[in-house]
């Protein structure tokens, strides 16, 4: 990352401990595995089980609006630090032992605070360290650090459980540890930041007001769907490997997810590239394509299609949000803060439609019906993507 950070020394070793903080909030994704392995667990129904998710994506409807407000009177440095706390916090319930469906959702919602007070801080702090015409390309580059820490998700309780013999839970202590380094390196930066000449902080009337304006609300709706799909994918496809073919969710299940995953921070990565020779809008309307041709490949009735299909499904989805979410403050960088409150606020949809496509899977007897979910939000992201609006908004400013 392209950092302001002053440390005394060269520019990459500084912004480490930043790249460790997008490591961590990539933890907050836990809750796409945590689906599968308490529904085994603890002997959930699809709907109970989605409750997981609920309550983690649930938290940034409660949080990611204040705290956009909230930023603008405070240094983003203190506020990494403070998610970073809430996180550790959360983490070590299960380490110490206390482990039950009930403390299980107080870790869940203690995660999912300090991953929104991370992401509302870190965001924003992505554009103040962005070349002209760099910040879709760096904030790419960023979800792919934070598409690691999602895909140790996966990775740990099939690692742990398959290899090791040992349980799924120790994924929490290792966490812990992440977390508690990376706060003892974000403590030890210092770090230089950035405000527009002019720049207000924002109200709550202000912020809720941007929604008035169309293309606003285009966008906030399109990260309200897209994480709904994410999350509904991510927590579906174990329980879809298990119904279709038979394979064990908490094992083999897992590894379906960690493609997906994989995926989506391969994705990542390349968006970065491709973004310096393309522009956003562009990369983002490639990307709804492959989505919607991956999430019907889910359909076709071979192991090999499906696994297949959720792979060129998490290529396509990797950039969304990025894109999304840097387009949007790109044409509107006067209202960085309160935008980016508002826009996080949005990732309620990773609580609200995987409800939906859990309840859709109890009521048909069907996971596969369950991907109707994303395939309606990805059809929705690219009207949005090809409508005239998006595309005179995001050539409002250079690409990337």
């Amino acid at each position: 990352m392209a950092s302001r950070i002053d440390s005394g020394s060269h520019l990459q070793r500084g912004a480490v401990p930043v790249f460790m903080a997008f490591v961590a909030m990539g933890f907050g994704d836990a809750v796409g595995p945590l689906v599968s392995l308490s529904k085994e667990e603890f002997n959930l129904s699809n709907t109970s089980a989605q409750l997981i998710p609920f309550t983690g994506y649930g938290v940034f409807a409660a949080l990611s609006l204040p705290m956009g407000i909230f930023q603008g009177r405070h240094r983003r440095k203190s506020l990494v630090l403070a998610g970073l706390l809430v996180m550790l916090l959360g983490l070590l319930i299960p380490t110490v032992g206390l482990f039950s469906i009930g403390t299980l959702l107080v870790t869940v919602l203690l995660i999912g605070a300090g991953n929104v007070i991370l992401q509302v801080s870190g965001n924003p702090l992505m554009r103040d360290a962005s070349p002209p015409g760099g910040y879709a390309r760096n904030l790419s580059f960023a979800q792919f650090f934070k598409g690691m820490g999602t895909v140790s998700s996966s990775l740990i309780p099939v690692g742990a459980t398959v290899l090791a013999g040992a349980s799924w839970r120790i994924m929490f202590p290792i966490y812990a540890v992440f977390v508690l380094l990376s706060v003892a390196a974000v403590l030890r930066t210092r770090i230089r930041e950035y405000d527009a000449p002019g720049r207000r902080p924002p109200g709550f009337a202000s912020t809720v007001a941007l929604l008035r304006k169309r293309f606003v609300a285009a966008m906030a709706l399109s990260i309200f769907v897209y994480i709904g799909a994410e999350v509904t994918v991510a927590t579906q496809t174990p329980l879809l490997l298990q119904e279709q073919f038979g394979l064990d969710a908490g094992r083999i299940g897992l590894l379906g997810t960690a493609l997906f995953v994989t995926a989506l921070t391969a994705g990542r990565l390349v968006g970065g590239f491709l973004l310096r020779n393309f522009h956003s809008n562009t990369v983002l309307r490639i990307g709804c394509i492959i989505s919607i041709a991956g999430l019907l490949g889910v359909y076709i009735p071979s192991t090999g299609m499906a696994i297949t299909s959720l792979i060129f499904t998490g290529l396509g989805f990797a950039n969304t949000f990025p894109l999304i979410f840097s387009i949007t403050i790109r044409a509107m960088p006067e209202y960085t803060d309160a935008l980016s409150g508002l826009l996080l606020t949005m990732v309620i949809g990773g609580a609200l439609l995987p409800l939906v496509a859990g309840f859709t899977a109890d009521q048909t007897g069907s996971v596969p019906m369950s991907f109707l979910i994303p395939l309606a939000a990805f059809l929705f992201i690219s009207a949005v993507a090809f409508s005239p609006l998006t595309r005179l908004q995001a050539e409002r400013r250079p690409a990337g």
